[in-house]
This record gives structure tokens, C-alpha cells and sequence, in this order.
């Protein structure tokens, strides 16, 4: 049988061997950490430096870690889950393998994973999946009593007015489906062209769209337009929903006779466009999670003004997609102010006759 080919190398030859594999590990996007049959850490790579020495749980993770390889270098495979909460909740996973075909083991190995994200990611699906089958079973239940009590009924005015409420029911639905529909054409990327788009003439657009149920409502809407033209790149109807949605969610959260204000500005070479009311607001708490899809911080309300819960998630997504961001302040008992900003169009894009392109 042949030696190791590392024992034909000579000292200089084997050092710049080592190096190179520690330099291939610390591509690897895993945490790597190797010891010896002693239990001494050899080779830690950058990943596993990373997750247990940048943060306050750095001593738990690292007792984490020395434990699995101690379990690994009694001979057995270990895995563990650890959660640390400095400052905010963080999630490794840690697997140790021995190392060689020996008893004891000539050493062994912790794959520390940081699956973090994923379980955040995990949490947001399962909370998609019960939030849309809550948000469909409730329409569907009241189509379900409308039908039932509809049925035999022979007084006109009240078929009329069950009717009446079977079809809002119906739209409801409709309008969830839609934007859903919405939502995962542009979180797949599939928005089309994108042309040069007057940030200005759309917010006009929009608010025409919504002057008569705002006034239903006794709510003004009020209108600062920018003195210079501002053109962003924009797929022009998926910027005009994000736009439309900003509108209709600042009156469902106003109160009757407040004012909704809209401004566009260039802000640190972006166009930006400002949509303030003088609702309730919305608490500091959850400022950070309207954005996902179906959060609601009054349920009761949401249903009352018919929203989907899915309004501003398309906001975000549409920012997003054109390179831009959208961000809310807000005071509870005070109002909110939502700013959507998108990177200005470039001068070649604001010409006439300039070619439209697409992304994706």
C-alpha cells in the first residue's frame, strides 16, 4: 500500500498544501471547524469565525461547537439546534462528524450552518398559508349565509339587498385574487417594459381614480407637485398600483374629515413622492411588519373598508423592483407618512423616441 501523499512532501511543501485548503474552506459558505484526537481546533474557517465571534453569543456558540466535536471525537455523529438572542433571535445549526476509519477518531469536523433566514422564511410561509385562508374563508362564509338565506326569500327588497351583498362579498374575493396574482408576477420579476414615466402624471392619475370615495368619506385630497419634471424607469401600470395603494390606504386609516397629503420631490437625486394622512397611525411595534403580506394592525378596520392586507406588500415589491424603497413614519393618534423614492431616469431614457428596455 502507498504512503499519504502528504507524507512524501517535505515541511514547506505540506505548509503550502494546508494553506491552500484553508484558503478553498474559507470559500465555502458554511462554518467549518476541524480538531485534532487531542480536541485542538486546527482549521476554522471564515464563515465559523464569523457566526461565533461577532456577536454577544460568540461563548455560547462557541461552547456549542466544542461540545458536537467532543461528541464526534467519542466516536458518534451530533447534531444540534442553537438559538441565541443577542440582540435579536439568531439560529445555527451544528453537525459533527469523526474524522478517519480509527477508534478513537484521528479527529473531527462541526458544519455550523446559520439558517437563520431560512427560518424566517419558513415562519413567513406558514403565516402566508394560514393568513389567505383566513382572509378567504370569511368572504366564503358569508357568500355561503347570503346564498342560504337568499334562498326562498320572495320579498324584493331584501333579494335586492342580499344581492347587493353577495356581489361586494364576491368582489372582495376578486380583489384578493387579483393581488395575489399581482403580487407573485413582480416577486418573480415578470413586470415587462420599463420606460422613461412622469412620477407626477401618475400620482394625478391616481388620485382621480380615488376623489369620489375619498369624498364619500369626507376626506381631502391634497396635492404638492415638484417645479421640475421628474421621470423615473418604471413599468408604468405596476407603479400606478403601488401608488394607488398608498393612496387608498392613507384614507382607510383617516378619519372623516381629515386631509391626505401627496408630494413629489427630488430627494438625493431620486423622485420621491410623500403620502401623509392624519389617521390613527400606526404603533411603533408594528411599523416594521406592515409590509408583509395580509398584516393588519386593525383587523376589525381592515375588514370594515374592505382592504386585502395585501396592499402594501405590493408597494414594497415594486420599490424593490425598480431599485428603489419605500419607508413609513408614523405617530399613533397622529397620522403616517409613507415615502416611496425610485431612482430618477437617466438623461439618454428621458429623450424623445428613447428605446424602452425591460429587466428580466
Amino acid at each position: 500500500m502507498s504512503a499519504p501523499a502528504t507524507s512524501r512532501l517535505g515541511e514547506g511543501e505540506a505548509g503550502e498544501l494546508f494553506e491552500l485548503l484553508r484558503q478553498a474552506v474559507d470559500l465555502a459558505s458554511q462554518g467549518i471547524v476541524v480538531c485534532d484526537a487531542s480536541g485542538r481546533v486546527v482549521l476554522r474557517n471564515a464563515p465559523a469565525r464569523d457566526l461565533v465571534n461577532a456577536r454577544e453569543g460568540d461563548l455560547l456558540a462557541d461552547r456549542a461547537v466544542e461540545a458536537a466535536l467532543n461528541r464526534a471525537l467519542a466516536g458518534s455523529y451530533h447534531e444540534e439546534t442553537l438559538d441565541l438572542y443577542s440582540p435579536t433571535r439568531h439560529t445555527l445549526e451544528i453537525r459533527a462528524y469523526p474524522l478517519g476509519a480509527t477508534t478513537p477518531p484521528l479527529g473531527a469536523v462541526a458544519l455550523v450552518d446559520d439558517v437563520s433566514e431560512l427560518r424566517r422564511l419558513e415562519a413567513m410561509r406558514k403565516d402566508f398559508v394560514a393568513n389567505l385562508s383566513h382572509e378567504l374563508k370569511t368572504p366564503l362564509g358569508a357568500l355561503s349565509l347570503l346564498a342560504e338565506t337568499l334562498e326562498g326569500e320572495d320579498d324584493p327588497e331584501v333579494v335586492s339587498r342580499l344581492t347587493e351583498k353577495l356581489g361586494a362579498e364576491a368582489r372582495r374575493i376578486s380583489r384578493i385574487v387579483d393581488d395575489l396574482l399581482d403580487l407573485s408576477r413582480i416577486e418573480a420579476g415578470a413586470t415587462g417594459t420599463l420606460a422613461p414615466v412622469q412620477l407626477a402624471a401618475l400620482v394625478d392619475e391616481a388620485v382621480e381614480e380615488f376623489r369620489r370615495p375619498a369624498a364619500a368619506r369626507d376626506i381631502n385630497l391634497d396635492i404638492s407637485r415638484s417645479d421640475e419634471e421628474l421621470l423615473v424607469l418604471a413599468n408604468r401600470g405596476d407603479l400606478r398600483s403601488a401608488i394607488a395603494n398608498l393612496i387608498d390606504n392613507a384614507i382607510n386609516y383617516s378619519e372623516p374629515g381629515g386631509t391626505v397629503y401627496l408630494s413629489t420631490a427630488r430627494r438625493n437625486g431620486r423622485a420621491c413622492l410623500r403620502v401623509r394622512d392624519e389617521g390613527i397611525g400606526i404603533p411603533k411595534r408594528d411599523q416594521e411588519r406592515i409590509f408583509e403580506r395580509f398584516y393588519r394592525v386593525d383587523r376589525a378596520r381592515s375588514r370594515w373598508t374592505g382592504g386585502t392586507g395585501l396592499g402594501l406588500a405590493i408597494v414594497r415589491h415594486v420599490a424593490a423592483y425598480h431599485g428603489g424603497e419605500v419607508s413609513v413614519q408614523s405617530v399613533e393618534g397622529e397620522g403616517s407618512t409613507f415615502t416611496l423614492c425610485l431612482p430618477l431616469a437617466p438623461p439618454s431614457g428621458a429623450e424623445p423616441g428613447a428605446e424602452e428596455r425591460g429587466r428580466g
